[in-house]
């Protein structure tokens, strides 16, 4: 089934990619460097805003991930195609 996404969908699933690179560049960082105390706070305040936006794009567009990682909506949710990894 092909649906039609709104520009707000592809917006908010760029902004939860983009903020979750630089978390992901930040761990290899802090990997190397565990005691930088201003990497630590970003990787912080990254990791909360990466929590915030993954929950207002589900509210909104349905589950990002499986296996209790999301919630599920009532009726089961899970059928509704595409998935964020599909576009």
């Amino acid at each position: 089934m092909n649906k039609v996404l709104s520009s707000e969908y592809y917006q908010l699933l760029e902004e939860i990619q983009s903020v979750d690179f630089v978390l992901v560049e930040l761990t290899l960082y802090l990997d190397t460097h565990p005691q930088d105390y201003d990497a630590i706070e970003q990787f912080n305040l990254f990791a909360k805003q990466s929590k915030e936006l993954k929950i207002k794009f589900e509210k909104k567009f349905g589950p990002l991930m499986q296996y209790g990682r999301s919630y599920s909506n009532y009726p089961w949710d899970w059928d509704n195609t595409p998935w964020p990894w599909q576009v």
